[in-house]
């Protein structure tokens, strides 16, 4: 007579699929609470690399520079910084502009995340 092994059983429990599904919730929580403090960052750096590079404005006056960002972000809807939070300064005959802020991210009841964020058109 043969004898059939039986193959151990593989698969998830409902207590680790539980503890897995609210660590997936809180990762996708987390993800849609800073992605804007993210897209705006990134619009931020367009506009200054945009800016640093236009070759109309490689001698223009810090007041037509800020000027220019200043429309860039109405377009881009940038609201965390402003103008005149741009530091600007020439390094080998190119324009270099940077600015460094902050954001604080409520997550839940009193949980803050606050990241640092530093932009330049380098």
């Amino acid at each position: 007579m043969r004898h059939v092994m039986r193959e151990k059983q593989q698969g998830i429990s409902l207590a680790g699929l539980s503890v897995w599904s609210a660590v997936i919730v809180m990762i996708a929580i987390l993800g849609m609470k800073l992605a804007p403090s993210y897209l705006e960052y990134a619009a931020i750096k367009r506009a200054l690399v945009a800016i640093a590079s236009d070759p109309s404005l490689q001698n223009a006056l810090p007041r037509e520079i800020r000027q220019s960002f200043d429309k860039r972000a109405v377009i881009d809807e940038i609201t965390i910084v402003n103008s005149r939070d741009i530091d600007i300064r020439k390094e080998g005959g190119q324009i270099v502009l940077s600015v460094n802020y902050a954001v604080k991210t409520p997550l839940f009841a009193n949980v803050s995340l606050f990241i640092d964020f530093t932009a330049a058109s380098k």
